[in-house]
């Protein structure tokens, strides 16, 4: 095909075995999903450009919640409308949801088994080095000056030391953003950290100077259907458990919890972790602390975006409570991680079909505000506070009082210079560990 030569268009059938396939190989996290996309759609199929494609990534970064699953939306939207984004934006998350129920349902019904408790024996050390890697990997992004530094500082004092809930820190951060953007704007000037790649060879279905379709044009009419809709989606279900079930039932609790949770995800799943935690294990009481991190294990070694960890949480409290009956703990946990599943994800959904038509009326790269980079630096403490407490209950299981486990510190310092130094994939990090820890439980350890 010539360079000059568009790709041929392209169906909606087309399109959903792609973004299903996609569904089935998103791995690697945020910057992985998007590096499969950005080869899948801008370099290897051309559907859509460069230009396009970080375009929309900009907008996506600056919105709560997991930006490659709003960025296929975003896509699937401007490709087939409506629908197209719905399916796409679905279909990156239901093969995650369905594979970790079906996980799930394994760890709580056989986490006992020697088998399952050696291999999650090297896993729990494993994920405490790859989230001090991501505290590490955000802040050499965020923090490039004093004025950042000193605000990360303060978000881990604050939560480690004072309690202080991350929506507080949140809220703080961004007063203190816009604040000093104004002030000092020098000091909140940071980029999104993905870089410009290099244009693609040829043009694009979706091309940089390809007009606006008709249904991605800003219609203030169109603004005030999807913005109802949305509301009807979120309030029927929430009525409806009220109604069936009561506010204070767990799957009622579990909606307005993660509905919060949804709307404070800035930088990313790690960010919004000690939140899940706070709310989760401390307040609720769904799953325990050393269950927390096995979720995330799972989360990390499946399709999908890590937020989907939110669906094992919601498994786990549903099994656990028996909302059915002993008999009936599949059922109790799986319809648990739907609900969590419908209302961490909506929206997302949402705030892509409702502002993707503002954001198609200009192509200039959208930039990061001074509230939203003094969220990113207060996010990079956060995360550090996640990792310490990971390795509190990983390395000192039974108490600051009691022995360190030293093969799991061993572990975790392995873990930690494969990521760190040899820069290896997470996924084979955690399966090395999965299998160490498995050898070390088969031999006694």
């Amino acid at each position: 095909m010539p360079p000059e030569q568009a790709p041929a268009p392209v169906s909606f059938l087309q399109a959903f075995w792609f973004w299903l396939k996609l569904g089935f190989i998103s791995f690697g996290g945020p910057a992985g999903q998007i590096a499969v996309m950005h080869e899948e759609l801008v370099v290897r199929r051309r559907w859509i450009s460069e230009k396009r494609f970080l375009h929309a990534l900009n907008y996506c970064m600056v919105l709560p919640g997991p930006e490659a699953q709003q960025l296929a939306t975003y896509i699937g939207w401007l490709m087939h409308r409506t629908w197209g984004g719905i399916v796409a934006g679905a279909l990156f998350v239901l093969p995650s949801l369905f594979i970790l129920v079906a996980l799930s349902w394994l760890y709580m019904a056989y986490g006992n088994v020697p088998l399952v408790a050696g291999l999650f024996y090297g896993i729990k050390p494993a994920v405490t080095a790859i989230v001090l890697q991501a505290a590490h990997r955000i802040g050499s992004r965020a923090l490039k000056n004093r004025t950042l530094w000193g605000l990360a500082a303060a978000s881990f004092v604050a939560i480690l030391g004072l309690k202080v809930p991350f929506p507080a820190i949140v809220a703080i951060a961004a007063v203190i953003g816009h604040v000093g953007g104004r002030i000092a704007p020098q000091q909140f000037q940071v980029g999104g950290g993905h870089g410009n790649a290099s244009p693609s060879d040829g043009s694009a279905l979706i091309d940089d100077h390809t007009p606006t379709p008709a249904h991605a044009r800003f219609q203030m009419t169109r603004l005030v259907q999807v913005l109802v809709m949305g509301v009807l989606l979120w309030a029927l279900p929430m009525v409806a458990l009220t109604a069936l079930k009561g506010w204070d039932h767990t799957l009622t609790q579990m909606g307005w919890f993660f509905t919060k949770a949804a709307m404070l995800t800035f930088g990313g799943a790690y960010a919004v972790l000690p939140y899940v935690y706070q709310g989760a294990v401390d307040h609720y009481h769904w799953l325990t602390p050393a269950q927390m991190i096995d979720g995330l294990a799972l989360g990390e070694t499946t399709p999908g975006p890590l937020i989907m960890v939110v669906s094992f949480v919601g498994f786990v409290g549903g099994y656990a409570q028996a909302l059915f009956g002993t008999d009936r703990l599949f059922l109790a946990g799986a319809l648990a991680a739907a609900v969590v599943t419908w209302f961490t994800f909506l929206p997302s959904f949402l705030f892509i079909l409702a502002g993707g038509p503002v954001v198609e009326s200009t192509h200039n790269d959208l930039k990061f505000t001074a509230p939203l980079t003094a969220i990113t630096a207060a996010v990079v403490g956060v995360i550090l506070n996640l990792a310490v407490f990971f390795g509190y209950h990983v390395l000192w299981p039974h108490g600051l009082s009691a022995q360190l486990d030293g093969v799991s510190a061993l572990i975790a310092l392995a873990a930690a210079v494969a990521l760190f130094k040899y820069k290896r994939n997470v996924i084979h990090v955690i399966a090395a560990c999965a299998l160490v820890g498995l050898a070390l439980k088969t031999v006694g350890v």
